[in-house]
């Protein structure tokens, strides 16, 4: 998952909390309610990934202001739909490794960008129902604005019943680990803490499920890069093919985001 495009801003609101040694800010940049409606998401998230609606497997991504029948932010729950879809135009995607299009589908990335620096830490966090069947490849993650890496996934599921927490230092130099993920599109709650490690240059990345710390990865020189954070539902890919025949769903609520320091 990669590449750039640009940035809209957006309001975000400070709270002060109480620490053992002072005073802190902890600045909520994304609400948990973004999702309640179509107006307070457009004021949080854009449609697409950040590039435009194609990436690195079977699904295009359709949707605007005007059309939500793959993105679909309503009552506090974002769904994305994908469906089969027969003579895309083009009928390739447009990223690399050019599959063909088999699927429309959705994806939505933050208007608000993430960047882990000395003094600043973040939190991302949800809730999610996410398909695991073969075909299906839904994620929640964070990926470089600038170049490629880094990328950190908290969420990616690839056709079977784990979860996979990856961070990418290099294309090569790969951290992966694999928690059990539930079959029965229950929701579970999926979070990552980004801090910067005392060299000022890395990034500690820990990773929790359910609010159990499951896994603690470390991202080089993550510290000072721009971060998209995007969710989406991708098809068959790493995920295998084919892929379903009929329609599937991704959800997610109670998204949030934060920045201590």
């Amino acid at each position: 998952m990669h590449l750039p495009a640009k940035k809209s801003g957006v309001t975000a609101r400070q709270d002060p909390l109480l620490k053992v040694a002072g005073i802190i800010v902890v600045t909520t940049i994304i609400p948990s309610d973004s999702f309640s409606s179509v107006s307070r998401f457009e004021q949080f998230w854009n449609y697409l990934y950040p590039w435009g609606s194609d990436h690195n497997g079977s699904g295009r991504m359709v949707g605007s202001s005007s059309d939500h029948s793959h993105i679909n932010p309503a009552g506090g729950t974002l769904t994305l739909i994908a469906t089969p879809t027969s003579n895309a135009s083009p009928p390739t995607s447009t990223a690399d490794p050019h599959p063909a299009i088999h699927y429309a589908s959705g994806a939505i990335h933050a208007k608000s960008q993430i960047t882990v620096t000395r003094t600043q830490s973040w939190t991302v966090q949800g809730e999610f129902s996410a398909p695991t069947a073969k075909g299906t490849w839904p994620a929640f993650w964070l990926t470089a604005v600038v170049g490629w890496p880094p990328e950190t996934d908290i969420g990616e599921w690839k056709g079977t019943n784990n979860n996979w927490y990856n961070t990418f230092n290099t294309s090569s130099v790969v951290h992966s680990d694999l928690v059990s993920w539930p079959s029965d599109l229950s929701f579970h709650s999926l979070k990552a803490v980004l801090t910067a490690e005392s060299n000022g240059a890395d990034v500690r990345i820990d990773f929790y499920m359910d609010n159990v710390l499951k896994a603690t990865q470390f991202g080089a020189g993550f510290v000072g890069k721009a971060l998209w954070l995007i969710i989406n539902l991708q098809m068959e890919g790493s995920s295998g093919s084919p892929g379903p025949t009929g329609t599937t769903r991704y959800m997610a609520r109670n998204v949030q985001v934060t920045r201590t320091g």
